[in-house]
């Protein structure tokens, strides 16, 4: 919304980002952003966003206020904000909440690390709060760090999918069309009271399929479908492949690729270099697969789940780690196998409490090529249910292909 005169007195999804620098797809937003001034020379466009998070969720038949409902152990409009941070040219985001459920707030911006978000008490109405977190980027006071911006954006807190382009389709729209803030009381994210009352131009930006609202309670189980596929997209395998050149964990990678043809898998190398451990990219992924193929068993994983636990990414979304063993199970039973990977058990609730989920998985390492495929195969198999469904009551579990 583009604040104008006054004639009588309106993100994939929230993906595994925290908070980075400019992108090239970013950077070409900021791109289009400055051009939209139009004016030689014109320096880019001051946006701000205001989310109304004021309700207390009456429809979802909940006591908790339906933004601070939990979806995968996360407050759901911690979701929102990530997607809207996204957009490093948004500059302030406004976030407008009851007195009683700011400190709530305040926390959920301290432990997921939110940036650029300032907070406002709420009205009476939500159309009062959204006024409140106009007037808080309109007042210009001394100690604040807002400053009045050209575009505003009004978004629920409840609507977490949204992309990066539809925000900036809206503020183009706004900057080209025009809006004003009259008849705050009645709502103007109302296109038609805006064309009823306002007497300026107004545009409909066409939304995507997931920017809907979550309202009942079923929403919550919706939401929560939605971002377990979308960060199931990746897998990152790792393993120790210095000494090893026909590494075993290169015949699952294959396998898995081929099987799994939705996901995208990578894999990475992991070894001791001198006392340090080599460095893992992790960029941000939620989901790996460490082959570990010498004694003692789990050495692999154990390297994995310390540089997981120090790159703190699990706060934001549940890490899913399939800790994989290869046994010839003609010359060692998986019973006996088992005893000795059991205290996968303890390891893996200590790490549940930091939000990574630790399973473990033996396949049959057969010397005969279409067993072993078979095994490779039910291992994908295993592996991507796992990933898909992030299921704790099998966390811990040692699991056979």
């Amino acid at each position: 919304m583009e604040q104008g005169q006054r004639s009588g007195s309106r993100p994939a999804e929230p993906g595994p980002c925290l908070s980075s620098p400019c992108g090239a797809d970013q950077a070409a937003s900021v791109s289009l952003l400055s051009a939209a001034g139009a004016e030689p020379g014109s320096r880019t466009l001051a946006v701000a966003a205001v989310l109304p998070a004021g309700g207390c969720g009456e429809r979802m038949g909940v006591p908790t206020p339906k933004q601070f409902c939990p979806v995968l152990e996360r407050p759901l409009i911690s979701y929102t904000l990530q997607a809207m941070e996204r957009a490093c040219w948004i500059k302030d985001i406004i976030v407008v909440v009851t007195g009683e459920n700011m400190e709530a707030m305040e926390n959920i911006i301290k432990k997921y690390k939110h940036k650029r978000i300032s907070l406002v008490e709420a009205g009476v109405t939500r159309h009062r709060s959204i006024f409140n977190g106009l007037k808080a980027l309109a007042d210009n006071q001394p100690n604040s760090r807002l400053s009045k911006p050209e575009v505003v954006i009004i978004h629920d807190a409840v609507r977490p999918f949204f992309e990066e382009d539809i925000l900036l389709k809206v503020v183009t729209a706004a900057k080209e069309h025009g809006c004003s803030d009259y008849d705050l009381e009645f709502g103007t994210e109302c296109l038609q009271l805006a064309l009823k009352y306002c007497h300026i131009k107004a545009k409909l930006v066409e939304g995507s399929p997931d920017l809907w609202k979550v309202t009942y309670k079923r929403d919550l189980y919706a939401a929560e479908s939605i971002i377990k596929e979308r960060i199931s997209q990746e897998i990152c395998i790792v393993m120790d492949t210095k000494e090893n050149k026909e590494h075993i964990g290169h015949l699952l990678e294959e396998v898995l690729k081929t099987e799994l043809n939705h996901i995208h898998v990578r894999s990475q190398a992991l070894y001791n270099a001198g006392s340090d451990i080599q460095h893992i990219n992790l960029e941000q992924c939620c989901n790996f697969v460490c082959v570990n193929v010498k004694e003692p068993d789990f050495q692999e994983t154990q390297k994995l789940m310390s540089m997981l636990e120090e790159s703190n990414f699990s706060i934001l979304y549940s890490i899913v780690v399939v800790s994989v063993h290869f046994l010839d199970f003609k010359l060692v039973s998986p019973s006996q196998k088992m005893e000795s990977l059991m205290w996968i058990r303890e390891f893996a609730k200590k790490m549940k409490k930091r939000k990574i989920l630790l399973y473990g998985l033996l396949i049959n390492y057969s010397q005969d090529e279409q067993k072993l495929q078979e095994s490779l195969r039910q291992g994908a198999i295993i592996i991507a249910a796992l990933i898909e469904e992030r299921n704790s009551a099998l966390i811990g579990q040692l699991l056979v292909a």
